[in-house]
């Protein structure tokens, strides 16, 4: 298992890439790299921009980048896994957040190629007759590029050797950041209006880029600038600057224009539509669904698409998708019994290849807060039944390593002793207050339902409670601890055409969502809140409602694994506030987007890390605890930027005070 990393000294000089794979949809040769000559070609541009799209596996789908943009969040902690990867990120005293350590390095060391490569497809294309729609692929993913390191990092550079936003040919060991109004003024705004005029309303391919998702991310772009012309709560910035806007618009104009922007995509959402039910946005069987606006590609019938990833044995490198193995703890340590009166223990639940089930890597853990408050209706609202599994099913039939000692291996004792059969529920988290009280937990040093006092763990090995008459063992919400929490169901692997457990342990793949058009009402929404002239039938709460009316509508009960044809979408709109505050979105967005990739820099926008995120409650590190702890984080104001990797750094070649000044004052 692959659990630390070196950091790539990148130097800001990129003069080729690695091609990661090659697409039968976009129809490229693969390649190693890439010269100046070869973009001078029809060939070299059109397997530039197929390079854009491919390296994408390189950060979404990177457990690694899962890490860095979740845990320190209200969405997520360091795990019983948790090590270096995921200590000093949670800014909970677990050792300091240094150049060194954090996992934002997993972006800065695939942008920049991303962003030399794009300029290089621009300053050929046109003269050798590529289309200005093809050409725009190349503004939007620069454009995406730059807006995702400035979220993350603050002003960075424009040039990379060869003047700003020109293809760089040379190696250059020197590096000047521009200031966060410079990038956004000089590259991101003016690509994505580019993007725009010339992009088709649907993809030139499967899944390329259009008009909606250019609409999508200049929208949030223009938010984003805003809240930072604003700064409400006086977040420093870096490289220092006055925070003007060099076109002389006001924060209240970029609200503005985020809103009509967003709204305009949402009227004119060219191929893209919402899908009927939360679940169906996320369920394996319907991915490249019409909600994804763009995704990080990957399938199961081609390692060579996929630039070589391990289908069957993963070990935590990009370009495969292993997010998920970050957010799983390890359910197959959970045990019943083959014999109906002596407790005689087998592992009941097996990593298998399905959502929600497969490898588990133990580094981030959901707190306690995201079932008891985030995640707090449970009855109307689909989303915790579409984002976590809650119930951990048995599939030792599956693997033949339970009989019951009559032959018949479809047949396990569980809690109390009752009978379950395979793909009944061996432990299930429980968030009811009429029932919690009563759960009896194993105590070590006394003997119980739950366990024979030999260890806190008990007879289910993971610290599982009992219920009177429950089968089940069970887990009450205020028992989630760093051992035992909500997996997260959503970015699970979905396989086809295994058989028995599948093979859970290699990369998935599954595509990873970028983008989705959901995001578009949430940014138009936010905008609103923030002052923006809102048209008749589009203000923050009918937005709001339109993805709250959808949670409401369940297609299927995902947990208890069956059917379920249910509309109670008419509720779910009824509970909405009549105000919509920032801090009603960043709710609502978390139970829409959990776990993807974003809470991080949603926090950082809005300046409420430092509120939202500033303590959080969990239990222990080992099974059985099930006493909360409160934790508190240390976030300070200079904490809103990641640190400059240090391998970028250290490839510089200027002095030591140069250096020091390169790099955000946190991290000095």
């Amino acid at each position: 298992m692959k659990k630390h990393h070196n950091t790539i000294a990148i130097g800001i000089l990129a003069t080729g890439l690695s091609l990661a794979g090659c697409s039968n949809v976009l129809d490229e040769v693969n390649r190693q790299t890439y010269t100046p000559g070869y973009f001078q070609t029809q060939a070299g541009v059109e397997s530039g921009i197929t390079s854009l799209y491919a390296n994408l596996r390189y950060y979404w789908g990177n457990g690694y980048w899962l890490i860095a943009n979740e845990t320190g969040t209200d969405e997520y902690t360091y795990g019983h896994g948790g090590n270096g990867n995921d200590l000093p990120i949670d800014m909970s005293g677990k050792g300091a957040l240094n150049a060194t350590n954090c996992r934002a390095d997993v972006l800065w060391n695939v942008a920049f190629t991303d962003i030399n490569t794009a300029s290089g497809v621009l300053e050929n294309g046109a003269s050798i007759g590529v289309s200005e729609a093809m050409l725009s692929e190349a503004h939007f993913f620069r454009a995406l590029d730059y807006f995702e390191l400035v979220q993350t990092f603050g002003g960075v550079p424009l040039d990379l050797g060869s003047g700003q936003l020109k293809f760089n040919t040379a190696s250059v060991r020197t590096s000047k950041r521009n200031t966060v109004p410079e990038v956004y003024t000089k590259a991101i705004f003016p690509d994505l209006l580019t993007a725009i005029t010339h992009l088709p309303d649907k993809g030139r391919v499967t899944g390329g880029v259009t008009k909606t998702a250019a609409r999508l991310v200049l929208s949030k772009a223009y938010l984003t600038y805003g809240w930072w012309l604003q700064n409400p709560n006086g977040i420093p910035t870096y490289p220092e600057c006055d925070r003007t806007d060099p076109d002389g618009h006001t924060a209240s104009w970029y609200f503005q224009q985020a809103y009509d922007i967003a709204i305009t995509a949402i009227k004119n959402p060219g191929a893209f539509t919402l899908q009927p039910s939360f679940y169906q946005v996320n369920v394996g069987t319907n991915d490249r669904n019409a909600e994804i606006l763009l995704y990080a590609d990957h399938t199961q019938s081609s390692n060579y698409y996929d630039g070589g990833t391990n289908f069957d044995w993963g070990n935590g490198n990009s370009p495969g998708n292993f997010a998920r193995w970050m957010c799983r703890w390890d359910y197959t340590f959970l045990e019943s019994s083959s014999h109906p009166v002596k407790w005689t223990k087998f592992r009941s639940v097996q990593r298998q290849a399905v959502q929600g089930k497969d490898r588990p890597w133990k580094e981030m853990a959901t707190p306690i807060e995201v079932m008891t408050k985030t995640f707090k209706e449970k009855t109307f609202d689909s989303r915790f039944d579409g984002t976590f599994a809650y119930q951990f099913r048995g599939n030792w039939e599956l693997s033949g390593a339970n009989s019951d000692g009559n032959g018949n291996a479809n047949v396990a004792y569980n809690a109390n002793m009752l009978p379950i059969n395979a793909e009944d529920s061996v432990l299930t988290f429980i968030d009811d207050d009429a029932i919690l009280g009563s759960i009896v937990y194993p105590v070590k040093g006394a003997i119980n339902a739950a366990g024979d006092g030999t260890s806190a763990a008990g007879y289910s090995n993971v610290g599982g409670g009992v219920l009177p008459g429950r089968a089940d063992w069970v887990i009450g919400a205020h028992g989630i601890s760093r051992y035992a929490y909500l997996n997260n169901w959503k970015n699970g692997i979905y396989r086809t055409g295994d058989k028995g457990l599948g093979k859970p342990n290699g990369d998935s793949p599954r595509p990873y969502p970028v983008l989705k058009l959901s995001e578009l009402y949430f940014i138009a929404a936010e905008a609103a809140v923030k002052g923006a002239t809102t048209e008749s039938g589009y203000t923050a709460r009918d937005l709001v409602n339109v993805i709250r009316a959808r949670a409401g509508k369940w297609t299927y009960d995902n947990n208890r694994q069956r059917e379920k044809i249910v509309d109670h979408s008419a509720k779910m709109v009824a509970a909405t506030p009549a105000t919509i505050t920032i801090d009603y979105l960043l709710d609502e967005r978390s139970r829409e987007f959990f776990g993807e990739g974003y809470r991080w820099w949603d926090l950082v926008r809005t300046q409420t890390w430092a509120t939202k995120a500033a303590t959080y409650t969990i239990c222990g590190l080992q099974a059985g605890d099930h006493t909360p702890q409160t934790i508190t984080r240390t976030i300070t104001k200079d904490h809103y930027l990641r640190p400059i990797p240090q391998g970028q750094i250290d490839a510089l070649q200027i002095s030591a005070a140069e250096k020091t000044a390169y790099q955000n004052p946190a991290y000095r």
